[in-house]
């Protein structure tokens, strides 16, 4: 994660850990909070800002609410093809799902696991 995502993403955690205190109240899924979080973690601060703001401004019973994935603009790298594959082996943790929408748009899915010791 960026420096620049975790100066935003800070005070979201903050709020995430207040808020489970209270009922749960948000309208989409992920929960406006949530959506803010993975906002910044994949998009440039002022692009996630305004995505973040017009989504909860349309977190009211004036809209129907619902399933609302972020929605990125990524370019996947070329694979790298190494020399020797076999020295290459390791272990990664998967965390999110990027699903493509069309050209290079994609949404960003949330990797669950029956463990807890993954973040």
């Amino acid at each position: 994660m960026k420096h620049t995502a975790k100066f935003w993403t800070i005070p979201i955690k903050g709020y995430q850990y207040i808020s489970r205190m209270l009922p749960a109240n948000c309208r989409y899924y992920p929960t406006c909070s949530e959506y803010a979080k993975w906002q910044f973690e994949f998009n440039a601060p002022h692009k996630a800002l305004m995505a973040s703001t017009l989504r909860i401004l349309r977190c009211n019973q004036l809209f129907p609410g619902g399933i609302d994935y972020p929605l990125v603009n990524f370019t996947p790298p070329k694979p790298a093809i190494p020399l020797r594959p076999e020295r290459y082996v390791q272990t990664i943790t998967i965390r999110y799902w990027l699903v493509p929408k069309e050209a290079s748009y994609y949404y960003i899915i949330k990797q669950f696991s029956s463990t807890k010791n993954q973040s």
